[in-house]
């Protein structure tokens, strides 16, 4: 039996009707295998219709129509655009005039709708609008397809206002869905749709104008939907949503709670009526949880926000893995969670937010259309976490997640104006802690580029306006550019004139623009500027309830106003004024506000220029009780606390309050956390400079006046060489913590691995830390952390108490001079016993006196002869610094002989104490007394008395320099038979990499080269090799196995940073900080022929009994070989050299 073959059409049009089967069939059942078997019968449909088959128009509308379905399903943006590209083909084959041109137009339109709503391409968006305008002319009044027409065409415009924001757009819709619904009487089918169309529109327009008559006529056209879809119609549930949605817009309009309730109680009702599978059902899950976190915000009934996390939780069990919408619910979920956090201040549920916006940002393609808002909300949950901890690595993400949402939204795009605003608003934020310029000019450039897309009557237009005013003000604050101050002026009063009376932000506006006129009046003193601050912040004053979160602004604002004016005029009534403001805003922040010393401050500057106005005492004793609450706060300190903190230290000192100490106490407490926050990097340098200045040497100075010796050891050593210090940290020894047990095994490898990486880091990147180190840097906090919480451990790497620094004076008594304004002191410090206070007759002006002729006079040593002149200037620092000093280290029996250390602050560093001396015949000048050694700070040489020499190791010793350095191979014959190995660098071998090297293999160094001070980059000054600068950059990155002594025949390897002598960073101090315990120096230029002497007589004198170097022996080494040059070499190189260690 023979079966007949079908034609090609004739199969074709089977295979067309199967597939228009399947897609009824998915329609209804909603199985995606039934879609895609649709597709591919509907693709052999149209491959079997030859080209000009008066069919195809169908076939292709009929394939595009399903690839749009299954777009709409699985999200994939190649299935839109293929049905894009079928429909402009089918509509090309219906020219004008052609039947189902009109279906042709509406479809295509329909389909550049959904990719608009996809990529957000406007483009698209406006060829939907044209072909459904082009389709409706053709359905005049009377087609029976012109109210579908009118309805889509309503629709289309409806989406290009909410992305344009123009109101004609929508007013334009409501129009057409008025018409839309005329020819939909009652008992038209569709008319519940077009009810519930027109009340979208007028709700949307609400939204935008508040003109709430659109609202209650949307409420009344919903209400009328729900009526027609009554209990069992297929929509019932959908009229209830979007009724309940509306009232939700009343009552947050209204505050009335009754709208809220009902919203409520129908978002309930339409859950009740889906299934438990009903593919609405999350959506229907995710608008109760909306509502009740509304009314959790009205009534802060905890319970609600909890049913509406879980009712979230349920939307989200809800969905598959794979499903579309997974991303949105998880990023439901983590907006409830955040709501949460902010009121618990529980971190799990923020962190759970976070993790919930990673995991929907996952879920995402790279070319999704969502792609960049849940980037954008990923970076708002981690700004809000940045704004909680403080975590910078935070905000920096937060700034690469914006940018990356930005390049997702090219020029053109709808959304594009708020990512150049997000972005610049955060850049402006990592401007405001880290005050790199860079990220505040390119905050301004953005918010430009984001004015600029804002048209006059755009709804976001003022906040632009007021963005940029922002950031041009501050920028002004760092540059003093007049002209970005005057700009954003008239940029805040363009923002006013947008925010007229009535407005939500007036009182925003108001305040910023007074701001920036008080800038500006304190820069030019034009009083008209600060009269107009005065009224324009009363203005916004009173437009804020009393418990307003911003009202403590703009109390301290105008309080601060009135100050100034009270300085310029003298009127006392609004001095009195501004301190009755600044008490309602102390009364108006909590104990634990962040930035509640700023405001403390600002009363006890208004009650102190009372008190001298006055005289009145209770107003001085309130400004200095005031200050007493700073030691209580429980966050990190901030710069501010820090300023706060030691501007009441000046206070109390000069007044000689019993708060002096304490104040000081604490502002060496906030310099801590402070410094601890910064980059081990040279490009701090500023701000550590700025926070020290010379607070350690004059809290030194007020504990000494107040007989607390031991305190005042502990201070100056806590808030000098801070930098050192900080770099130290990575080099703790953990012998004890290693062998305690398994913990201390495993905590001290992670601390040495994470220190040696930190270490090997410093001053790589321009201005602050890269990712990587901040990531570090976080790492070696949690160890540090971890480490404290041991047993014997709990003071690890905290500033050191008395009893432990006591430890620097085992092998001879230390010497602290001390240099301050309030006066200058020596404290003598033994093994045992309190240090021993002596009072030097000597303020700190003479003493830097005395330091510029000493410095102006070593800058011309080696041109002649100065020998009466430095005699001179040894004669002063013996007769008022160090004899003093000498008679009370024999009255405490230290015998003559004996080794003693400088510890010198201020400008006492740059003298040569070791020389000091009456220079006279038959007078003991100190170096025929006692044998003197330096160290930085008492914590560097107990540090160098730790790392225990290896005396039973071999020892490997190393001279890098140029051509013969002091006579190398003289230091080779007298070495070679006392050292393990020799080595020699010279001539081409003496290079950056070659000397980085040897000293890996080599613990005892003799260095003979040109020194190199760099005085205003101090990191960068060097010693001079063959091919470049070693740098003490580069010596602090390095990692050398156990040094131990270090000669450094080179010039100038004390000199340092000039504006900062406390931080001691030099050459000598970088080779103890790479770990070397003994280190000899020079103060200025080393004559050669000296320098040969020096060392040939030196290391005579460094073996020991036992034939082997000893660095111990260093000092009294250098001691007798400068005691055996020939008396005709002058004074200046009898004297270059000094030795810093044990």
């Amino acid at each position: 039996m023979y079966r007949a073959l079908c034609p090609p059409s004739y199969r074709s049009l089977r295979l067309n009707n199967l597939a228009l089967s399947l897609r009824n069939r998915f329609l209804q059942q909603g199985t995606m295998s039934d879609l895609d078997r649709a597709i591919v019968h509907h693709r052999a449909a149209l491959e079997l219709l030859p080209p000009c088959h008066y069919s195809r128009s169908m076939f292709l509308d009929n394939l595009a129509l399903s690839l749009r379905d299954r777009f709409q399903q699985r999200g994939i943006m190649s299935d839109l655009d293929e049905a894009i590209e079928l429909h402009r083909a089918a509509l090309l084959l219906r020219p004008p005039g052609y039947s189902e041109r009109s279906s042709s137009l509406n479809n295509l339109a329909a389909s550049l709708q959904d990719r608009f709503q996809q990529r957000g391409i406007i483009f698209d968006l406006d060829e939907a609008i044209e072909l459904h305008q082009a389709a409706l002319l053709l359905r005049p009044p009377g087609h029976s397809d012109r109210s579908s027409s009118l309805n889509n065409l309503a629709t289309s415009l409806q989406d290009r206002f909410q992305q344009g924001g123009n109101m004609s757009d929508l007013d334009d819709a409501i129009e057409l869905h008025r018409a839309a619904l005329l020819l939909r009487p009652l008992g038209h089918s569709d008319r519940s749709s077009s009810l519930n169309n027109l009340a979208a529109s007028l709700r949307d327009r609400f939204l935008q104008r508040g003109i709430i008559s659109d609202l209650d006529e949307a409420i009344e056209l919903h209400r009328a939907a729900l009526l027609l879809r009554l209990p069992g119609h297929s929509d019932r549930s959908l009229s209830l949503n979007n009724l309940a949605l509306s009232l939700r817009d009343r009552s947050l309009q209204r505050g009335n709670m009754s709208d809220l309730g009902e919203a409520i109680e129908l978002h309930r009702a339409a859950l009740e009526l889906l299934p438990p599978c009903h593919s609405n059902r999350f959506m229907f899950l995710n608008n109760l949880a909306a509502s009740l976190h509304d009314i959790f915000q009205q009534q802060g009934i905890m319970s609600d926000l909890d049913e509406a996390i879980e009712l979230h939780r349920a939307a989200l069990k809800l969905i598959p893995p794979c499903h579309s919408n997974r991303s949105s619910s998880l990023n439901n979920l983590a907006a409830c969670l955040q709501a949460r956090f902010q009121r618990r201040g529980i971190m799990s549920d923020l962190d759970e937010a976070i993790e919930l916006h990673r995991a929907a940002l996952e879920l995402l393609p790279p070319c999704h259309s969502n792609r960049s808002m849940f980037l954008n909300n990923l970076a708002a949950s981690l700004h809000d976490r940045f704004q909680q901890q403080g975590i910078m690595s935070d905000l920096d993400e937060v700034i690469e997640l914006h940018r990356a949402s930005l390049l997702l939204r090219p020029p053109g795009h709808s959304e594009r104006s708020s990512s150049l605003n997000n972005l610049a608003g955060t850049l402006y934020n990592r401007f405001e802690q880290r005050g790199i310029m860079s990220d505040l000019d390119e905050a301004i450039e953005l918010h430009r580029a984001a004015l600029l897309l804002y048209p006059p009557n755009h709804s976001d237009r003022s906040s632009s306006l007021s963005n940029l005013a922002l950031s041009l003000h501050d920028r002004f604050l760092q540059r003093g550019i007049m002209s970005d101050l005057d700009e954003a002026i008239e940029v805040h009063r363009a923002a006013l004139l947008l925010r007229p009376p009535g407005h939500s932000d007036r009182f925003i506006s108001l305040n910023n623009l007074a701001t920036s006129l008080q800038a500006r009046f304190q820069q030019q003193g034009i009083m008209s500027d600060l009269d107009e601050v005065i009224e324009l912040l009363r203005a916004a004053l009173e437009l804020l309830p009393p418990r307003h979160s911003d009202r403590y602004t703009i109390l301290d604002n105008l309080a601060s106003s009135l100050n100034d004016r009270f300085k310029q005029r003298g009127i006392m009534s609004d001095l009195d004024e501004a301190i009755e403001l600044h008490r309602a805003v102390l009364e108006l922040l909590p104990p634990c506000h962040f930035n509640r010393s700023m405001f403390l401050n600002n009363l006890v500057l208004s009650l102190r220029d009372r008190f001298r106005q006055r005289g009145v005492l209770s107003d001085r004793d309130e400004a200095l009780s005031l200050c007493s609450q700073l030691p209580h706060q429980s966050h990190p300190a901030s710069c501010t606390d820090l300023s706060v903190a030691k501007s009441w230290a000046a206070s109390a000192h000069i007044l000689n309050h019993d708060s002096a100490l304490l104040a000081y106490k604490t502002a060496l407490k906030f310099l801590d956390q402070r410094v601890a926050l910064l980059s081990s990097s040279s490009y701090h340098l500023d701000v550590i400079r700025e926070a020290v200045s010379s607070l350690a040497t004059d809290a030194f100075s007020c504990s000494v006046r107040r007989d607390a010796l031991t305190t005042a050891v502990e201070l100056v050593e806590q808030g000098r060489a801070v930098f050192w210090t900080q770099l130290a940290h990575f080099n703790m020894p953990l012998d004890e913590l290693s062998v305690s047990d398994d913990t201390g095994t495993a905590l001290a490898g992670g601390f040495k691995r994470l220190s040696f990486l930190l270490r090997s880091t410093f001053d790589q990147s321009t201005e602050d830390q890269s990712p990587q180190t901040r990531k570090l840097t976080m790492q070696w906090d949690d160890v540090v952390s971890r480490i404290r919480m041991l047993r014997g451990f709990s003071r690890f790497l905290l500033p050191p108490l008395f009893s432990d620094l006591q430890k620097a004076a085992e092998d001879g008594p230390v010497i602290i001079l001390n240099a301050s304004h309030y006066g200058c002191d020596a404290l003598i410090i033994h093994d045992t016993g309190d240090p021993i206070h002596i009072p030097l007759n000597i303020t700190e002006a003479a003493v830097s006196e005395l330091c510029s002729q000493f410095q102006s006079l070593a800058e011309q040593f080696g041109s002649s002869d100065y020998g009466g002149e430095l005699i001179s200037i040894l004669r002063k620092l013996w007769a008022v610094i160090v004899d003093p000093v000498v008679r009370a280290l024999r009255e405490s029996k230290v015998i003559p002989g004996s080794r003693i250390w400088w510890c010198p602050t201020a400008e006492f560093t740059l003298l040569p104490l070791h020389a000091a001396g009456p220079y006279k015949k038959k007078r003991d000048n100190l170096s025929d007394i006692y044998i003197s050694s330096y160290t930085p700070t008492l914590a560097t040489l107990i540090r160098a008395r730790q790392r225990v020499s290896r005396d039973a190791y071999p020892q490997h010793f190393v001279a890098i320099g140029r051509v013969n350095p002091d006579g190398g191979k003289e230091l080779e014959c007298c070495l070679e038979p006392v050292v393990s190995s020799f080595t020699s660098l010279e001539d081409s071998d003496a290079t950056v990499q070659g000397a980085l090297d040897a000293l890996n293999h080599n613990q005892w160094l003799h260095l003979a080269c040109h020194g190199t001070p760099n005085q205003t980059q101090p990191f960068e000054s060097s010693f001079a090799m063959r091919d470049g600068p070693l740098m003490i950059k580069d010596i602090i990155r390095s990692d050398w196995q156990n040094p131990e002594f270090a000669f450094l025949s080179a010039c100038h390897t004390t000199v340092g940073d000039e504006n900062s002598p406390d931080e001691s960073i030099h050459l000598a101090a970088a080779m103890q900080f790479a770990g070397f315990r003994s280190v000899i120096g020079s103060m200025w230029s080393v004559d050669d022929d000296v320098a040969r002497l020096v060392v040939s007589a030196f290391y005579g004198h460094l073996v020991d009994s036992s034939g082997r170097l000893d660095s111990t022996r260093a000092a009294a080494a250098l001691h007798m070989a400068m005691k055996s040059l020939p008396k005709n070499i002058p004074l200046e190189q009898q004297i270059v050299f000094f030795h810093v260690g044990v």
